[in-house]
């Protein structure tokens, strides 16, 4: 396994992982309360943080325990790179529909925010598991 499907892998993992938490957390207060009187500010600031650090974390140990492979690249991983991050562009122009609408709408920043991190969320995981998908079925 080359080192860029890893962190496809590990971006995958720590995504579905950090938005659970946070999405248990936060929804988890919706019913029978008002929304705009729920705190979803901080959570979602530290599920940012968590994501981002946990990757970079997850992405260094990879490397570590795998060092001959961390940083090649060929030009198959580029093309398979390109073709994900494509993928990752037009989810999140799609998924964006959403928030707008919501913002258009005049809906609580709650769930403008939430839809926001939704297609975020989205969009990352459409950009890693096309890549993954490449990666095992071949490019």
């Amino acid at each position: 396994m080359s080192s860029e499907e890893k962190r496809s892998w590990i971006y995958v993992l720590v995504a579905v992982s950090v938005s659970a938490v946070y999405f248990a957390t936060v929804l988890s207060k919706v019913a029978g309360a008002d929304v705009a009187r729920i705190a979803y500010v901080r959570p979602m600031l530290i599920a940012i943080g968590a994501g981002i650090g946990l990757g970079i974390v997850a992405s260094i140990a990879a490397a570590i325990a795998s060092p001959r492979e961390a940083g090649r690249t060929d030009e198959r991983d580029r093309q398979i790179h390109r073709l994900g991050e494509y993928v990752g562009f037009y989810v999140m122009s799609i998924a964006a529909i959403v928030p707008l609408a919501l913002t258009m709408a005049q809906a609580a920043h709650f769930w403008i925010a939430n839809a926001l991190y939704l297609a975020f969320l989205l969009a990352a995981l459409a950009s890693s598991i096309t890549k993954i998908i490449l990666y095992r079925r071949g490019f």
